[in-house]
């Protein structure tokens, strides 16, 4: 929130995956600060969720787990190269980022809009469980101004489609 605070002007926000519920988490706290957050194969994570506590440990951190334990879906695109370099570069993080649960207090995040940029799963998908009253969907459903934008990919556009996701970010923020 330091770096949100440093700048004059109200900041965008793009989080991927677990970074979409920290976006949230500092839209939560300054929604004035905020201009527009994009998710990114991401969506607002819930006061007192996880972002994902069924990730392994070790040693106090997780690391990126094998490829065996994603999804399909997740993979799409995902070549052998591509995954050989993403290992590569992978950072563990620390476990209490992704087992912690999130604290929100200002409803103000509501007013903060926001783009979906949807991969892994269409936005048709998204808007049927918004109307089905998912509930990994209602802090999205509570959202006030939401952009949808579909780039068909797995769940890592920034190595599958990085000039896609690049202009779509783009868009998003103009």
């Amino acid at each position: 929130m330091r770096v949100v605070d440093g700048f004059d002007e109200p900041v965008v926000l793009v989080g991927h995956s677990g970074g979409g519920a920290i976006a949230h988490g500092v839209a939560d706290r300054r929604p004035d600060r905020i201009a527009r957050v994009v998710y990114v194969d991401a969506g607002p994570l819930a006061d007192g969720l996880p972002i994902n506590d069924g990730l392994p440990m070790v040693d106090g951190e997780i690391p990126l787990p094998p490829w065996h334990e994603f999804d399909e879906a997740d993979l799409v695109d995902l070549d052998d190269g591509l995954r050989a370099a993403f290992r590569a570069r992978a950072v563990p993080q620390p476990a209490g980022v992704a087992l912690d649960p999130i604290v929100l207090r200002d409803e103000r995040r509501y007013d903060v809009p926001i783009t979906v940029i949807a991969c892994e799963f269409p936005s048709s998908a998204l808007h049927e469980w918004l109307a089905a009253d998912a509930p990994f969907t209602r802090e999205l459903a509570a959202v006030h101004d939401i952009d949808y934008v579909d780039l068909p990919t797995g769940h890592w556009p920034q190595f599958t489609k990085p000039v896609q996701l690049g202009q779509a970010i783009a868009a998003a923020v103009r």
